[in-house]
């Protein structure tokens, strides 16, 4: 099978289309947040562009980027 030069053009209507990338939130010390296996929580550390750490009160979770299942309230 060989490769061709030109790029493919994605019809608007087709079912295959490009997944769109998911938008990466930014947190703030001392924000509060819910997180889909631990529940509520509140943001005690941040490393800029690596991780966060979130306090859930019976325990402290570090959470690396992209933040898959953590949303600001």
């Amino acid at each position: 099978m060989t490769t061709s030069a030109v790029t493919r053009r994605i019809l608007p209507t087709s079912p295959f289309n490009v997944p769109v990338a998911p938008i990466i939130e930014d947190f703030e010390l001392g924000a509060r947040v819910t997180h889909d296996q631990y529940g509520l929580g509140r943001i005690v550390g941040v490393e800029e562009d690596i991780a966060v750490t979130v306090d859930f009160g019976s325990r402290q979770e570090r959470i690396c980027r992209p933040y898959a299942k953590l949303s600001n309230l």
